[in-house]
C-alpha cells in the first residue's frame, strides 16, 4: 500500500477470554481471526480480528495490564473499554450483522435514523455488545 493518508490502523480492546472473543468477532460480527492459532500455542501474546484490508481489532489479554509500561498510567486502562467503536458497513452487510447478534443472543439496540457520523448522516444504526461489555455501533450509509 502506498497510500499513506491518515487511516484506523488498529484498536486494542481487553477481553478475559482472546480465543471465545475471536470466534465471538468471527461467527457474530463476521471478523476474520489473525494469529489465532500462534496465540493458542504461545507464540504471540494476543491474537487480532480482521475489519478490513487495513484495519484489525487486537484482542489484548487483561493479565497483559501488567506489562502495559509504555506510557505512565497505561496499566489502569485495564477493565475501561472504550465508549464504542463504530462499524460502516453496506446496507446487506448491516442487516445480515444484526441477524447473526440476535441468532447468537447478544444484547443489541433499537434501530435508529440519521445519527452522525465521518461519512455525514447514515441511514440506520444500532449499538450490540461484545461478550466483554465492549460496545460498538453498526450503521450504514447506503
Amino acid at each position: 500500500m502506498t497510500d499513506n493518508t491518515a487511516r484506523l490502523d488498529h484498536v486494542v480492546l481487553w477481553v478475559r477470554d482472546p480465543v471465545a472473543s475471536a470466534d465471538f468477532y468471527e461467527k457474530a460480527v463476521g471478523m476474520e481471526p489473525v494469529r489465532l492459532s500462534e496465540f493458542s500455542a504461545g507464540a504471540v501474546p494476543f491474537p487480532s480480528v480482521r475489519l478490513n484490508e487495513e484495519t484489525i481489532l487486537d484482542l489484548m489479554p487483561l493479565t497483559m495490564a501488567e506489562r502495559m509500561q509504555m506510557l505512565p498510567g497505561s496499566v489502569a486502562s485495564s477493565g475501561h473499554p472504550v465508549n464504542h467503536v463504530c462499524l460502516a458497513l453496506t446496507g446487506d452487510d448491516f442487516d445480515a450483522l444484526r441477524a447473526r447478534l440476535e441468532e447468537r443472543g447478544a444484547p443489541v439496540s433499537d434501530i435508529s435514523h440519521d445519527s452522525f457520523g465521518a461519512r455525514g448522516k447514515a441511514k440506520r444504526s444500532f449499538y450490540f455488545r461484545d461478550p466483554d461489555g465492549n460496545v460498538f455501533e453498526a450503521r450504514h450509509y447506503d
